[in-house]
């Protein structure tokens, strides 16, 4: 995401990461890795909830999970991974985002 941050804007796009960290250690996580797009600390589980996103103890936390949510609040699609590796990549988030562009004219 870090990389390709541009593709994105360029979709007139925000990308936001949502971690299990509390705002203190989240933070120095973003300034550490200087990472391009917006994060928001979830230590509560409170976006989790409202996406249906999964927490499961033996795989140690979150599962991921990606959803392209558009200007007027809508769900447009949305992906649970499996597991850290079960994600889309950026070229596929990138033809999804192309796809609902087309959609909307």
């Amino acid at each position: 995401m870090r990389r390709d941050n541009e593709l994105f804007v360029e979709r007139d796009t925000l990308v936001v990461s949502i971690g299990p960290e509390d705002g203190k250690v989240f933070r120095r996580y973003w300034e550490k890795n200087a990472l391009p797009f917006s994060g928001l600390p979830d230590l509560h589980h409170s976006v989790l909830k409202l996406y249906g996103q999964q927490v499961k103890i033996f795989k140690l936390g979150r599962q991921p999970a990606q959803m392209l949510i558009d200007k007027k609040g809508i769900l447009r699609y949305v992906h649970y991974g499996r597991s850290m590796k079960d994600i889309p990549s950026t070229v596929e988030m990138i033809a999804l985002l192309d796809q609902l562009q087309q959609e909307s004219v």
